[in-house]
């Protein structure tokens, strides 16, 4: 699978390169020799970011990253467009003379709705609100409430300053549990002694409790939980708690990790087994075995992994993997949110899928 990543982000600079040299401006008037190297500095730089860091931590680095990403997300927009264009004109056989202009006019939206994303990233994530009636719940347990964060990819290009304002609009909301739900740390970038006790801020009455992400294994998932244990979270590993009586909240380390080893799911019987009576809170990073995580009594579940695709129109290509990409749905009798994310990973962009935050409040069907 990586070779097929591989090769095509190789194939997609190739054919970019060749469009680029004969556009009207550039034909004649930049040597190839030129693009191509340009071309390969820009598709390697986000790797290059981490093989300088490994070398040398520092601006350097976090410049090649950001270099890097952004031409990513750039570079996948105008290969978007430029397929757009290319349909259009028929790959030149329709109008021969017109196609040019409209590989140009297709670069400029591009270029456009790179910027539009870039600000739409910027943005502080939108507050969700939502009320879930929960199967189970007491009615000594109505009115509930916790703040769900996942994806927050803190790192070199989303850093200590994004986290500080994120805590405080926390701790605005004063809810009852913190739910934080994987892809925290990115493994490099500014020193994790500045960020660990930002996350440590996070703070609510029954407790801070997370779980792990994809991204947790690939920086080592032991090593990551322990970050997460040295912030005051607890991190649930296939197993349940019970915050306050007649709630319980259960989490999975991540599944789409565990697709080979696990394919059935079956980690969540795992998690949720010997449970007490009550409403039942799910918590997984990746929006997978929703209809066994309902039929193993789970009443909610709370994903994120997805970006919601983060940058249009990618969001089809997640709904081939995941059913639910975002938002709320029901499912199998259990009700589903998936957020969007609050941080973005690569690219600090975000095209139609702006960074969320979501404020749960809980409904016993007693009360």
């Amino acid at each position: 699978m990586p070779f097929v990543v591989l090769g095509s982000w190789i194939a997609a600079h190739v054919y970019l390169v060749w469009r680029l040299a004969s556009l009207p401006g550039i034909a004649g008037r930049l040597p190839r020799w030129g693009l191509v190297t340009a071309a390969v500095f820009l598709a390697l730089s986000y790797v290059l970011a981490r093989l300088v860091e490994w070398a040398m931590p520092g601006h350097l680095a976090a410049a090649l990253e950001w270099i890097g990403a952004t031409w990513m997300g750039f570079f996948l927009l105008a290969f978007t467009c430029l397929l757009a264009a290319e349909v259009v004109t028929g790959f030149g056989r329709f109008a021969p003379g017109l196609a040019p202009a409209v590989r140009v006019g297709a670069l400029g939206v591009a270029l456009l709705l790179t910027l539009v994303a870039t600000g739409q990233a910027l943005r502080p994530p939108r507050l969700v609100r939502h009320e879930v009636r929960l199967a189970g719940l007491p009615a000594a347990a109505d009115g509930t409430t916790f703040v769900l964060l996942t994806d927050l990819h803190l790192g070199n290009l989303v850093g200590a300053r994004w986290l500080a304002a994120r805590v405080e609009e926390v701790a605005a909301l004063a809810p009852d549990l913190i739910l934080v739900g994987g892809d925290i740390l990115e493994g490099h970038g500014p020193n994790h002694h500045e960020l660990i006790p930002l996350l440590g801020r996070l703070r609510a009455p029954l407790g801070v409790w997370a779980v792990t992400g994809n991204h947790e294994y690939f920086r080592g998932v032991e090593k990551s939980v322990a970050n997460f244990e040295e912030a005051g979270m607890e991190v649930l590993r296939d197993r349940w708690v019970e915050p306050r009586p007649g709630l319980v909240l259960a989490g999975v380390d991540d599944l789409t990790m565990r697709r080979r080893t696990d394919p059935d799911g079956a980690a969540i019987a795992a998690a949720l087994a010997g449970r007490p009576p009550g409403g039942v809170v799910l918590l997984s990073h990746s929006p997978l075995h929703l209809e066994r995580a309902a039929g193993e009594g789970a009443g909610l579940v709370l994903s994120g992994h997805t970006h919601g695709g983060q940058i249009w129109p990618f969001g089809a290509f997640v709904r081939l993997a995941y059913p639910v990409i975002s938002g709320r749905a029901e499912v199998a009798g259990a009700t589903v949110i998936v957020s969007r994310g609050t941080g973005t990973w690569g690219p600090r962009m975000r095209l139609w899928a702006r960074s969320e935050l979501h404020h749960v409040t809980l409904r016993s069907p007693e009360a």
